[in-house]
């Protein structure tokens, strides 16, 4: 409370002795004024996403990190649609395979054959 007290008291003894400064002085102030607002940084406008929990998504949000925590979460979602999409990719490979063998000629008692397996084994590596 002291604080605004004393700006208080500045700012009306400011006040009291602006009658007394010669105009060429009060216009050169004034246009250092204005050169000084002229480079003073300019605030950040903050943007935000409309609809519910909007003030979260503000530049001046209260949350750390937001940002990283965002761009981490999307590669994680990112990484678990490609291994997602991959294994979808390799079922239907096993499913194509499956349906090859199953109508196929031989019977599928064949396959369980141990000859047959060697037969199979010796014959690829033939080629």
């Amino acid at each position: 409370m002291n604080e605004e007290r004393y700006a208080h008291r500045v700012r009306q003894a400011l006040n009291y002795g602006l009658k007394d400064i010669p105009p060429a002085a009060s216009r050169r102030l004034e246009a250092a004024r204005h050169l000084a607002l002229a480079h003073q940084k300019q605030a950040a406008p903050q943007m935000a996403v409309a609809g519910f929990g909007s003030h979260v998504f503000r530049t001046g949000s209260h949350i750390p990190y937001l940002k990283q925590i965002l761009a981490v979460l999307a590669l994680l979602l990112g990484m678990w649609i490609s291994f997602y999409w991959h294994s979808v990719q390799y079922v239907n490979a096993l499913e194509e395979v499956d349906s090859a063998l199953l109508t196929d000629d031989l019977p599928p008692d064949a396959f369980l054959d141990n000859d047959f397996f060697e037969w199979l084994v010796d014959d690829s590596s033939e080629d």
